[in-house]
């Protein structure tokens, strides 16, 4: 059965999202606070600041108006940075008048609160109006998903039979979905390898090649797994792909913004002019604090993200960097 979705944020991961939700016969509204963005998704079915050669579905229309994009609004669809979704969350919880599922398609963890967008939600929103808070993630480029590449995400809810709800809604021919009962290790996993994702762009732009690569991925999972089981996630949730896929795609891609925000530091980019060179929000840098700070908080071992805070917030050299990883103390690998 078709549902009422409003997508809030009309970014390249909005976008591409709302067209997998027409594709599949819901109605969908985007709403967007970029009134040329908004214009070219009504008059001309584009997006072109995002996808310039892409033809959107003549169904998907867009608005800057909050109170219009959530009338009959079934399920509200969260694809913004995460630095802004507090206030965007307290702002349509002033307009709500009806209970809505919120799915979460962003990924990152509040620097100071240490908050993960689900705690948000269920501070910002009156639990009257929620019915349920879904999180979407996996390997899944917007510049991919745009095009209908074939992809495979998946869903963890805080009510199951949501998730359930939710894999059918999204699930088609180049869209699959699975769904895990693990919320917080999807969150997690989702958020964190986008500090993981910076250090390979990091080497990248220093010249390293594959092999430090495949070892920065592998003991980037690791450390995603320790800190993933301090706060009650499931380990094998980050085999998944909201773990292991997401961090991989992520690590290895030139579409990732956070590969490219590091590729740039490690060419020789300051951290401002990496970021300011960006289209897109890089999420793995405010994610970096907020992993730093949960390490030190809860006394975990994390060497790679304590070196990319480092890098990026301390000005280390990352060469320097880089040295003084690899000859810290020798230890087994499995401990």
């Amino acid at each position: 059965m078709a549902k009422n979705v409003t997508v809030v944020g009309a970014g390249s991961w909005g976008t591409a999202l709302a067209q997998v939700l027409c594709d599949n016969q819901n109605n969908v509204k985007l709403y967007d606070l970029n009134q040329e963005i908004v214009d070219d998704i009504n008059q001309n079915h584009r997006n072109s600041r995002f996808f310039a050669d892409v033809q959107l579905p003549v169904g998907l229309a867009a608005t800057t108006n909050l109170t219009e994009a959530l009338k009959d609004a079934q399920i509200i669809l969260l694809s913004v940075p995460t630095k802004v979704i507090r206030d965007v969350l307290k702002t349509i919880n002033e307009q709500l008048d009806h209970a809505v599922m919120i799915i979460n398609a962003s990924k990152g963890i509040e620097p100071g609160t240490h908050k993960r967008v689900s705690e948000i939600v269920a501070e910002e929103i009156d639990q009257t109006y929620l019915e349920a808070f879904v999180a979407l993630s996996g390997p899944s480029h917007a510049e991919e998903v745009i095009e209908r590449a074939l992809t495979t995400v998946t869903c963890a809810a805080t009510v199951a039979d949501k998730a359930n709800e939710i894999q059918k809604m999204f699930n088609n021919e180049y869209f699959r979905v699975y769904r895990v009962d693990d919320l917080i290790g999807v969150e997690i996993g989702g958020s964190i390898k986008n500090v993981i994702a910076l250090a390979a762009g990091i080497i990248a732009g220093l010249g390293y090649g594959d092999n430090p690569k495949a070892a920065l991925i592998t003991r980037g999972l690791v450390e995603i797994k320790r800190l993933g089981a301090a706060v009650g996630a499931k380990e094998e949730t980050f085999s998944g792909l909201s773990g292991l896929g997401d961090l991989i795609v992520t690590c290895t891609s030139v579409h990732s913004r956070n590969w490219q925000a590091g590729y740039k530091i490690g060419s020789g980019s300051n951290l401002q002019e990496a970021i300011d060179s960006m289209t897109m929000v890089v999420e793995g840098v405010r994610t970096c604090q907020a992993t730093y700070e949960m390490a030190q908080a809860l006394q975990i071992e994390m060497p790679i993200v304590e070196t990319v805070y480092e890098v990026i917030f301390n000005k280390l050299d990352p060469r320097v960097a880089i040295a003084q990883l690899m000859t810290r103390e020798m230890k087994p690998e499995f401990y």
